[in-house]
């Protein structure tokens, strides 16, 4: 399983070195010659047969940078989920660390301190003088290599941004030491943290209503939430209200293997922000309501990486949060982003992230800015 695991993550890094140093095989650059050659004619016959349709030179900007950039990376993670399944199917999961729940961590911020209390010793966060049962519950779950002592990570944005409401207790769940390591090993551990993660949230339901529960993930911690939505369902007898996935993390992650991931059924709600489709992040719809910023690509406006597209996913949902911004991301129900540019999409709009209708269905796509503020203006 070493082994197997060691040559994902070393393929991945090859093309991801590749692509940032410009370094093409014969054959990438055959390919982006007829994808050129594809645009070339696309805008040619659009120009003939529907000059009302015709792109902008930004928008042939972004279709080219999406071509060239994004498709070396879908291959890798492509490759990477043959690998995974694979060793699921050869029965090759063992992790390279055992989730051990007494190791695991609560960190309620309040602003002024971060309360630290082990998972097995849930009750005593719920009663600690420092988190307000009144209050709504915002419990944060991230992915591989996050450090709560980074900055402008998920738990640095939305800490910030729940604070600033003043109504919500917001925690931090600390599984660094498992979903830190090589990222095979770290989607193993997945199914084990989720649940031991569920039983404590069941006892939070002891004391306060389930509707002020909020659970959400980014990347991995994305399909611990889902596990942790079964293991609450299991314990309590019911569904958790609301799950959000941040760019739920695509590679190991199949619909139909052993790591199947966060669903759709693990919460009443569960809505999903894809911000880095088909590499990091999964492409395919897989909660009540998916939502797709600029369409379902690889890269975001500003983003040259996988990392960064990645990241986006919080990004947009904190700046939702934010008082008075909880309208600033308005999207509609629609096949595509090409259909939102025609207005072919005549739904009415709905907020995205943080106001985020708990009927809503469906896919949604929205435009944003290169940078924040991320609202499109028109």
């Amino acid at each position: 399983m070493k082994l197997v695991a060691f040559c994902a993550v070393i393929l991945f890094a090859s093309f991801y070195l590749n692509v940032e140093a410009g370094i093409f095989g014969e054959s990438f650059l055959n390919k982006t010659k007829e994808i050129s050659n594809l645009t070339v004619e696309t805008s040619k016959a659009l120009a003939k047969n529907a000059p009302n349709y015709v792109p902008t030179f930004d928008e042939l900007l972004d279709f080219t940078k999406q071509s060239i950039a994004g498709l070396p990376f879908e291959a890798a993670a492509s490759i990477i989920n043959k690998i995974c399944s694979i060793a699921i199917a050869a029965n090759a999961t063992k992790p390279f660390r055992t989730p051990n729940a007494s190791e695991l961590n609560y960190v309620l911020l309040t602003g002024d301190e971060n309360v630290t209390i082990p998972l097995t010793n849930s009750i005593e966060l719920w009663r600690h003088p420092s988190f307000n049962p009144k209050k709504n519950t915002v419990v944060l779950i991230t992915g591989w290599t996050t450090d709560i002592n980074e900055t402008n990570t998920a738990v640095d944005l939305l800490s910030e941004a729940y604070l600033a409401r003043g109504d919500t207790n917001f925690v931090f769940i600390d599984t660094a030491r498992y979903v830190d390591t090589l990222y095979a090993w770290s989607a193993f551990n997945t199914q084990e943290l989720g649940e031991a993660i569920g039983e404590g949230l069941a006892q939070l339901s002891d004391f306060l209503p389930d509707e002020k529960i909020h659970v959400i993930g980014h990347s991995l911690g994305a399909h611990i939430s889902g596990a942790a939505g079964q293991s609450y369902q299991n314990r309590a007898g019911k569904l958790l209200p609301r799950i959000t996935g941040l760019d739920p993390a695509n590679p190991c992650f199949k619909e139909g293997e052993t790591l199947q991931g966060l669903m759709r059924g693990d919460a009443e709600f569960v809505d999903i922000i894809h911000t880095n489709c088909g590499v990091l992040g999964k492409r395919d719809p897989i909660g009540d309501s998916d939502f797709y910023p600029n369409g379902v690509v690889p890269l975001q406006p500003g983003c040259l990486s996988i990392t960064c597209s990645h990241a986006r996913a919080y990004e947009l949902f904190a700046e939702t949060v934010h008082p008075g911004k909880e309208q600033s991301l308005l999207a509609k129900k629609c096949n595509s982003i090409s259909s939102l540019d025609n207005g072919i999409c005549k739904g009415k709009a709905i907020p995205v992230g943080f106001a985020c209708p708990h009927n809503t269905k469906g896919n949604y796509f929205f435009k944003t800015n290169s940078e924040k503020p991320y609202n499109k203006v028109k």
